[in-house]
C-alpha cells in the first residue's frame, strides 16, 4: 500500500468546438478524414502484444459510402480467440497487481492524447466507421 500525497489534475470538460466554416478545427478534421480515406488499412488482431494476421480478411466500409473500402480486418478463428482470452487473463492479473497511481496515470495519458494529438484522427475514424458528423448545433441547443 502506498502512503503519501499524490497530485492529479482537477477534472474539467473539454471545450465544445464549433467546426464553423473556415475554422482551424474544421480544416484539421477534413485533413484527417482525407488522410484516413486515402489508404486501405490492414488491421490485424493484436493478441498479447503481437499482430496476428489470419489471412481471412473482411472489407471495412463506411456505412454512408458503401462503394469505398477503408481497409480490411483479419477475422479471428477459434485458436486466436482462445489465445486472446488467455492473454487477457494474464494481463488482468498484471493490471490488478499494479498500484492505483500507475493505473490512473495510464488513463490520464490516454485522455491527454485523445483530447490533443489524436483528437482529429479519432473523430475522423468515428465519422467514417459509424457515419457520425461534426454538426454540434443540435448538442448546443440542449445546453
Amino acid at each position: 500500500m502506498n502512503i503519501g500525497y499524490f497530485d492529479y489534475p482537477t477534472p474539467v470538460n473539454e471545450p465544445v468546438k464549433s467546426y464553423a466554416a473556415g475554422s482551424a478545427e474544421k480544416m484539421l478534421l477534413k485533413k484527417a478524414l482525407k488522410d484516413l480515406k486515402s489508404v486501405e488499412h490492414d488491421i490485424p488482431a493484436v493478441i498479447g502484444g503481437k499482430e496476428i494476421r489470419s489471412g481471412n480478411k473482411i472489407k471495412m466500409r463506411p456505412p454512408h459510402e458503401l462503394s469505398h473500402v477503408l481497409g480490411y480486418f483479419h477475422r479471428s478463428g477459434k485458436e486466436q480467440i482462445e489465445s486472446a482470452i488467455s492473454a487477457a487473463l494474464t494481463a488482468k492479473s498484471s493490471w490488478e497487481r499494479m498500484n492505483w497511481e500507475n493505473r490512473a496515470s495510464i488513463f490520464l495519458k490516454a485522455a491527454d492524447l485523445l483530447s490533443g494529438k489524436y483528437r482529429n484522427v479519432m473523430n475522423a475514424a468515428t465519422m467514417l466507421g459509424q457515419s457520425k458528423n461534426y454538426n454540434v448545433s443540435k448538442i448546443l441547443k440542449y445546453k
